[in-house]
């Protein structure tokens, strides 16, 4: 048996005994495998897609192991392909109070808006349409997330409620027309004049007032009315520092700024001399 006909013999799916086969027959068979080869315009690389199990070896090759590195964090977490669907996605908070909605869509580009009841909803058929369904207490747009609160803090599953908000988006969103009221669009400061407020608010009333327990909260960073703040000193890893964000800042902030959107707080708590979890 010559050259030609054993390599036949391994794609038609004969195992050939390429250990027998001397080198004066490859010598000899060279010119004709070439001819042969350019002849049917196969390639190098076709010859690899032969089928693993048709392999000339009588053991099979080892394995190479790969390691997957898979990103903390994508932006990218909606196919790509799925543009011209209403993607959503849930995302409840640790104490379930809070449920974060996520979708493939920009709803207030730029920009964020709280809505804390029914009547500043006024106008807003994005928040109406919120506020609408039961258990509902507050709703937080921010670009193309919204963070809908519920009145009934005892209630850990959000499946049903969700299910409920998921198809009151979806809808709104194919019926086409504004989500947020034009006023507020339009009434919307400018960058420059919204950080100005907040640090007169952090200058004014909010350090003095943590202060007296060793705190400090600065100012880090700002997008549209969207700002993110850091706590420091002793407001950093206390028990009371939500309590203080929600009840305390939060309200300073809307006083000197009324038309700020979302307030993000980027501290490490855990890492403060008094971690709370």
């Amino acid at each position: 048996m010559n050259i030609i006909t054993k390599i036949k013999n391994i794609f038609s799916g004969e195992v050939a005994d390429v250990e027998k086969l001397s080198q004066d027959d490859v010598v000899d068979d060279m010119k004709t495998i070439s001819s042969e080869v350019d002849e049917s315009n196969k390639t190098l690389s076709e010859s690899d897609e032969v089928d693993e199990n048709n392999k000339p070896f009588s053991e099979p090759e080892p394995v190479i192991r790969k390691v997957m590195r898979v990103p903390a964090l994508s932006d990218d977490i909606f196919p790509p392909n799925d543009e011209n669907k209403v993607l959503i996605k849930a995302q409840p908070s640790g104490s379930s109070d809070q449920c974060l909605f996520m979708l493939n869509r920009p709803l207030f580009e730029g920009h964020s808006w709280w809505f804390p009841d029914f009547e500043s909803a006024e106008s807003s058929p994005l928040a109406e349409r919120l506020f609408s369904l039961d258990d509902v207490a507050s709703v937080l747009v921010n670009e193309s997330t919204i963070t809908v609160t519920r009145k009934d803090k005892n209630i850990y599953d959000w499946k049903p409620l969700a299910s409920e908000v998921g198809i009151a988006l979806r809808e709104l969103i194919i019926e086409g027309g504004e989500l947020i009221s034009k006023k507020i669009i339009s009434e919307m400061p400018s960058q420059d004049e919204i950080q100005e407020g907040i640090q007169k608010a952090i200058n004014e009333e909010v350090n003095p007032g943590v202060a007296g327990h060793g705190g400090l909260i600065t100012l880090e960073k700002i997008k549209g009315n969207t700002i993110t703040i850091k706590m420091g000193g002793g407001c950093q890893g206390c028990s009371s520092a939500d309590l203080t964000l929600k009840e305390g800042i939060h309200g300073s902030f809307r006083k000197f700024v009324p038309q700020i959107g979302a307030i993000f707080d980027e501290t490490d708590h855990a890492a403060g001399l008094n971690p709370y979890f």
